[in-house]
């Protein structure tokens, strides 16, 4: 746990210094959501649209911010002292945990502001919303993490890291653009029984499968 929390630590306090990964989330974030406000006007459009749009930034942002995780330690040289003073598990454990708290943050974020300048977002199921929130924050953050190990050992980072990460995210956007349309509508927690059983299986799957897999990328 002491090594997971000092590589969380490290990573954080890096952030914190060179804010690399917090300007380009929030400068996307911002073009982003203004874009899609200017666009809109004064339309009104339905509630799928905006369940969609939301996740859709979501998605993007993800891809603008988390993508460095690993690619900062093989740009600095630092990838091999890493290996010597903590186990493979620790290492993607740590800088699991920092794409976490850093997805959480910008979400938050993004759901304030599409509260905010977005009138017809509306969420009258709170519970399904926040359920879906924190289900769809850990999938994103493993699966980023997992990605960006393995972009790190390319040679052609920049754009590896969408074309990997769009097929192994899209499920997952499916199913909380599909939750959030319902809690928009106020349906109950029960209509959409079925896509969280498919949220909880995919974040099991994909965290024990990126612990069951990650040795071999960060060794390779």
């Amino acid at each position: 746990m002491k090594k997971i929390y000092y590589i969380f630590y490290k990573d954080f306090s890096s952030e914190l210094r060179m804010r690399f990964a917090i300007n380009a989330l929030i400068m996307f974030v911002i073009v982003a959501v203004s874009t899609i406000l200017f666009s809109l006007g004064s339309e009104n459009a339905p509630q799928n649209v905006y369940a969609g749009m939301f996740w859709v930034v979501v998605f993007f942002s993800a891809m603008s911010g988390l993508s460095r995780t690993f690619v900062s330690e093989e740009e600095r040289g630092t990838s091999l002292i890493l290996s010597l003073i903590a186990n493979p598990i620790s290492i993607f454990l740590g800088k699991f945990l920092f794409n976490l708290v850093l997805i959480f943050f910008i979400n938050s974020i993004i759901t304030m502001l599409y509260m905010f300048l977005f009138q017809e977002f509306l969420i009258k199921n709170w519970m399904s919303f926040l359920l879906a929130f924190l289900l769809g924050n850990f999938g994103i953050a493993a699966s980023s993490t997992i990605i960006a190990a393995i972009i790190s050992k390319a040679n052609v980072k920049g754009t590896l890291y969408p074309v990997l990460a769009f097929p192994v995210l899209l499920p997952l956007i499916l199913m909380l653009i599909e939750i959030t349309k319902s809690a928009m509508e106020g349906n109950p927690i029960n209509d959409v029984e079925a896509e969280f059983l498919v949220l909880v299986s995919y974040d099991v799957i994909m965290i024990t499968a990126s612990i069951l897999v990650f040795d071999i990328i960060w060794r390779d």
